[in-house]
């Protein structure tokens, strides 16, 4: 159950980071490019925590994902 909220909220943020990318790849100003260059780490450091797979995911693993989403 805790996984499972977990999880939501998690796919809930990826889902907003992609359509930001998306977004900036279509906005050519120098700023855009520093704030996608910021929202593919992001993305590169959650694919990092879920490399494991939900099904085998530690409890440390689930305290960063945690932190992550406040970041």
């Amino acid at each position: 159950m805790k996984t499972d909220a977990l999880k939501d909220r998690v796919e809930a943020r990826k889902h907003e980071l992609l359509a930001k990318l998306h977004d900036l790849k279509a906005d050519t100003r120098t700023q855009s490019s520093e704030t996608t260059v910021k929202v593919k780490h992001k993305l590169d450091e959650l694919e990092l925590h879920l490399k494991e797979g939900w099904d085998r995911m530690s409890e440390a693993t689930r305290a960063k994902l945690d932190s992550w989403l406040k970041n």
